[in-house]
């Protein structure tokens, strides 16, 4: 693939997190700033963390297997961007207030959705070096499983913030059971492949090959 397509990929990462720093700067964040930042923050998280989980499915379906060079990158961006959707929270929403966002994560459904989220996605960040998964071998596969639980609690967070109008969310919600169910359709057709067959040289009265 083209060398320069990857910095392309990582500047538009990071032109959203620019567009807010210059919107900070000239105090342009509207009338509820700190609304104004968990939000953005929060709605590129979920994108980029999407984005991250389609590359697999779109890898297998070109036939690109260098796309997978993008996977660890993005899913380090969704991080990023969650880190700072839950400093946002942290600090200028609750001011290390800890007994105060203890009883939202414990009373607040989309806190406790959106809390979820974010503590899966601190194990899948500091195992993405190439010395960690050298290191946890088939173990890391199946922790980083865990990306599709953080993926289903941040849009279900998204869903339950909104209240009124789910239309984003549901499109997110949309995107994420088409990317879950084509890993799901990959996994379970060749048991259905290997059924039909049997299925069918049993009603032939031919006997399968072995």
């Amino acid at each position: 693939m083209v060398t320069w397509i990857k910095p392309l990929a990582f500047a538009a990462c990071i032109i959203p997190f620019g567009q807010l720093l210059y919107r900070a700067y000239m105090d342009d964040l509207g009338a509820n700033p700190i609304d104004y930042i968990t939000r953005f923050t929060g709605s590129w998280a979920l994108f980029i963390l999407l984005a991250s989980l389609s590359v697999t499915p779109l890898r297998k379906i070109t036939g690109r297997n260098d796309l997978i060079r993008y996977r660890r990158m993005l899913g380090l961006f969704a991080f990023f961007y969650a880190a700072l959707h839950f400093s946002t929270y942290l600090v200028l929403d609750h001011f290390f207030d800890w007994q105060r966002i203890a009883k939202d994560i414990l009373k607040r459904p989309y806190v406790t959705a959106g809390f979820t989220a974010f503590v899966l996605m601190i194990p899948l960040a500091l195992t993405s070096t190439s010395g960690m998964i050298r290191r946890l071998g088939k173990r890391w596969q199946q922790l980083h499983r865990l990306v599709y639980v953080a993926a289903i609690a941040a849009v279900i967070h998204f869903y339950w913030l909104v209240k009124a109008d789910i239309r984003r969310p549901f499109q997110y919600g949309i995107v994420l059971a088409l990317l879950l169910g084509y890993r799901l359709l990959v996994k379970l057709w060749p048991l259905f492949a290997t059924r039909i067959t049997l299925k069918s040289l049993t009603s032939t009265g031919r006997r399968p090959v072995v």
